[in-house]
C-alpha cells in the first residue's frame, strides 16, 4: 500500500474505491466492545505515568515572531513566552513583577521583553522575584515546565512522542478550548470505537484489532479507512497509545502514510479546584509518506497546513462536545461505569 520503493515494488494508488458497504445505521454496533471499565483502565494507566510537570502551550511556529510575546494560562498560572535575539525560547510568569501588567500584551525588542506599562525589561533571567520557567521547543510544539502546577518529580525534558524523521513530513497544529478537564479529552481518544459512529464523514470500516492487555502491552490497534470523497478511502492500521497523562498518540503503522502521527495534547487552563474547568486541546499532525511525489506536499506545506487544521477542527467540534458531555456527567455524579 505504500507505493514504489527502492526494491522496485509495484506502484499502488494511495486511494481505494470502497465496495458498497452498510450505511451508517446498518454498521455493526460497537457499544458492547467499548466497555467503560476497559477505557477507564487505560485512562488510569495513562494518568499514573509521569509528565515531569511539562505542559504543551502551543505550536513552535506560533512563537517565531521576533517582536511579539506569546501568552497562555496553564493550570491557573499565567505564562509568557518569547524568543531571544538568537531565537532561543524564554518563558516565565505572565505578570510583570512591577505592577502586574499582562506581559503577553507587551513587546519584544532585540530579544528583550519590555513591559508596555512602564518599560521594565526582562531578558529571561531572574529579576525582582520574577523567576523563569524551563521551556522546550521540539520543532513542532513548545512545552513549559510548571512544577507547582504539575506536582510531580520534575524531569529535564518532556515526553516527546516519536515522529517521522525531521524534515521528512508536513506538520500542522490545531488548538481548541473546551469546558472539561484533560482526562475527558484523553478518555475520548482512548475510545477508538466511536470513530465511525460519531465521525462518519471521516472514518468508515473501523474495527479494533487488539485491545490493551496491561502496562506492557498498552496500545489500541485499529484498522480504519479515512474517507476522502464519496467511496474513495485510504485504509490504514494505526496504534493509539498514551505516553503521559495528558497525551494520546495515534501512529499509522501500516498503509498509506506509515509513521505519520497525530498527537493530542490536553493542557488544563484552569486550576484543579475551578468549578468551571477549561482545557486546551493542542493537536499536532505530522504527515509523512515514502512516495516520491510527497516532496511536492512538503513544498506546498504552507497551503496544506490550513486544510489540515480545518480537518482537525471538524473532528474536534464533535469530540469536544463528547469531552464536555463526559465532564458534565462526571461533575453531577451521573457518569456511567
Amino acid at each position: 500500500m505504500r507505493g514504489r520503493s527502492g526494491g522496485g515494488a509495484r506502484w499502488t494508488p494511495p486511494l481505494r474505491r470502497r465496495r458498497h458497504g452498510p450505511d451508517w445505521a446498518a454498521q455493526t454496533p460497537t457499544w458492547h466492545r467499548a466497555r467503560p471499565a476497559l477505557i477507564a483502565d487505560a485512562l488510569k494507566r495513562a494518568s499514573a505515568r509521569s509528565s515531569g510537570n511539562w505542559f504543551v502551550v502551543g505550536a513552535s511556529r506560533a512563537l517565531r515572531a521576533a517582536d511579539r510575546p506569546y501568552g497562555r494560562t496553564v493550570g491557573g498560572t499565567e505564562v509568557v513566552l518569547w524568543r531571544s535575539g538568537t531565537g532561543e525560547l524564554r518563558a516565565g510568569p505572565g505578570a510583570c513583577p512591577h505592577l502586574g501588567a499582562p506581559l503577553r500584551d507587551s513587546r519584544v525588542v532585540c530579544g528583550t521583553l519590555v513591559c508596555h506599562w512602564h518599560g521594565l525589561a526582562l531578558e529571561g533571567a531572574p529579576f525582582a522575584g520574577w523567576q523563569p520557567f524551563p521551556v522546550h521547543d521540539d520543532g513542532v510544539l513548545v512545552w513549559v515546565r510548571l512544577d507547582e502546577v504539575g506536582g510531580e518529580e520534575p524531569t529535564e525534558g518532556p515526553v516527546v512522542p516519536v515522529r517521522p524523521v525531521a524534515g521528512s513530513g508536513v506538520d500542522a497544529v490545531f488548538t481548541a478550548v473546551g469546558r472539561c478537564e484533560p482526562q475527558d479529552v484523553v478518555a475520548n481518544r482512548l475510545d477508538p470505537w466511536h470513530g465511525s459512529w460519531f465521525h462518519p464523514y471521516s472514518f468508515v470500516d473501523l474495527s479494533v484489532a487488539r485491545e490493551p492487555r496491561g502496562e506492557e502491552d498498552d496500545a489500541f490497534v485499529v484498522d480504519v479507512s479515512f474517507r476522502v470523497a464519496g467511496r474513495l478511502v485510504v485504509p490504514v492500521r494505526a496504534e493509539f497509545t498514551a505516553p503521559e497523562p495528558r497525551t494520546v498518540v495515534m501512529r499509522i503503522t501500516d498503509g498509506e502514510g506509515a509513521t505519520s502521527v497525530v498527537e493530542t495534547h490536553a493542557t488544563p487552563l484552569t486550576g484543579t479546584d475551578d468549578e468551571r474547568p477549561r482545557t486546551a486541546v493542542v493537536e499536532a499532525v505530522v504527515a509523512a509518506s515514502d512516495r516520491r511525489g510527497f516532496a511536492l506536499a512538503r513544498a506546498a506545506a504552507p497551503v496544506l497546513r490550513p486544510l489540515m487544521r480545518r480537518t482537525a477542527g471538524r473532528l474536534w467540534r464533535d469530540d469536544l462536545a463528547y469531552a464536555e458531555r463526559r465532564w458534565a456527567l462526571r461533575s453531577t455524579g451521573r457518569f456511567p461505569g
